[in-house]
């Protein structure tokens, strides 16, 4: 969440800021200075009477010393009143503070100078392209219809044993996505990320804690028996491994990867733009998460961009990179860029990753703070990018790699698939 001293300092440029992202609720940033106030007001004038009350208790023992029972009866009542009154500022000042953290839990993050102005995915930016889009042989077929042909992914079997979007891999299918898995998590080594395998669930303090509540609560899968979430991606139990934390400055900076499935109630609408692997409700991501000093996050963003247009380029598919507008931005994000694979069989691109900096905005959330040598202690920032998301990734490897002999795997794969044609 944003930081009430930044909302109070620079109001007009988080006001700017929240222009671009087309918020519509502007009027949450004068709520929450009107709050603050009253709090800070609130604050004083009952730090002013426990003062007094304090000081009024001393003098009652000083009175009944000196005899003066009468006039110590007295300030005794009072103190008594002071008590009562205390008790319903402490009540007034609570509501205060929770009035003014709901506030700010609806505030999404003010987005960075580079980002621009925009509604819609139709105003980002293409910022890079590389590859050749390949050209198909005739009767070349959409993923879902290759699936079928192959008997490598079967969602019929999903929706009897779950529902729809929750696909079942066979076979190769199921060796393809266990071999990408191990490519990725290999690549990330590689580049000095530690491995987590963390939980799938989540209570909703870590829920709070990276903002997906309650930005996104119905969005979630939630165990009611138990308070518990399913993860949307796995950018939630790695940040959360840092909530309430104060690293010292050589513990810096933090790199980590974890695979995870990940689940989401929504899976979007109806159309072929959602057929097949295209939108799921259940899918395989492996995610990357960085927390770095404030100083040094824009260039850990681009490291991570390049890292994951590296991998797409091992896997041999051809990507474009967009910077998100304000309106197309994730609720907590401050910079976004998107890679997007082309789909040779759907003439179209897909979205296979997303990386991201939220500044302090999830660390403001967290108290994830660290302590520099001179022994201060600040916000750091967060990052999250997915490296990759499984689903698309198939679904473009598949369709772009499509022969008469059968599905052709990239050459980076082969050595964990162990077979480099799906036939």
């Amino acid at each position: 969440m944003l930081q009430l001293q930044i909302i109070r300092e620079q109001t007009q440029a988080v006001i700017e800021g929240l222009g671009k992202r087309n918020f519509k609720e502007i009027e949450l940033v004068q709520q929450v200075i009107d709050t603050d106030r009253q709090r800070r007001e609130t604050q004083k004038s009952l730090d002013d009477l426990k003062a007094q009350s304090n000081n009024d208790a001393r003098k009652i023992g000083e009175l009944m010393k000196a005899g003066k029972a009468e006039e110590a009866g007295i300030l005794r009542s009072s103190v008594a009143n002071d008590k009562e009154k205390l008790k319903a500022m402490e009540g007034t000042l609570a509501d205060l503070e929770a009035n003014l953290q709901e506030l700010l839990y609806r505030i999404p993050n003010v987005p960075a100078s580079i980002v621009p102005a925009g509604k819609s995915a139709e105003d980002n930016v293409v910022a890079h392209q590389h590859g050749t889009i390949p050209k198909l042989h005739e009767g070349a077929l959409p993923h879902w219809e290759l699936i079928r042909k192959y008997d490598i992914i079967d969602f019929d079997l999903g929706i009897k044993i779950a529902g729809a979007g929750f696909p079942v891999y066979k076979g190769k299918g199921a060796k393809l996505q266990r071999a990408l898995i191990n490519f990725f998590l290999d690549e990330a080594e590689k580049q000095g990320y530690r491995e987590i395998q963390p939980p799938i669930v989540v209570n909703e303090a870590s829920g709070y804690g990276t903002g997906q509540l309650p930005d996104k609560e119905g969005q979630m899968y939630f165990v009611n028996a138990d308070g518990l979430y399913m993860i949307p991606t796995a950018e939630v139990p790695i940040t959360n491994l840092y909530r309430d934390v104060v690293l010292a400055e050589e513990d810096l900076p933090v790199k980590n990867v974890g695979y995870t499935p990940c689940f989401r109630r929504e899976a979007g609408s109806w159309g072929a733009h959602v057929r097949g692997l295209n939108r799921l409700h259940q899918f395989d991501k492996v995610e990357i998460v960085q927390v770095r000093k404030p100083e040094e996050s824009y260039q850990a963003l681009e490291d991570m961009c390049h890292y994951v247009q590296g991998l797409l380029e091992k896997l041999e598919l051809p990507y474009r990179k967009l910077l998100l507008c304000g309106g197309d931005m994730g609720f907590n994000s401050a910079n976004t860029y998107d890679m997007e694979v082309f789909s040779a069989a759907q003439q179209r691109w897909l979205e296979v990753s997303s990386v991201s900096n939220f500044e302090a905005f999830q660390s403001n959330r967290l108290k994830l703070r660290y302590k520099n040598k001179e022994g201060k202690t600040q916000l750091l920032h967060t990052l999250n990018g997915s490296a990759l998301a499984l689903p698309r990734i198939v679904a473009a490897i598949l369709e772009n790699n499509q022969t008469p002999e059968g599905i052709r795997i990239p050459k980076a794969l082969v050595p964990y698939t162990r077979f480099d044609l799906i036939n």
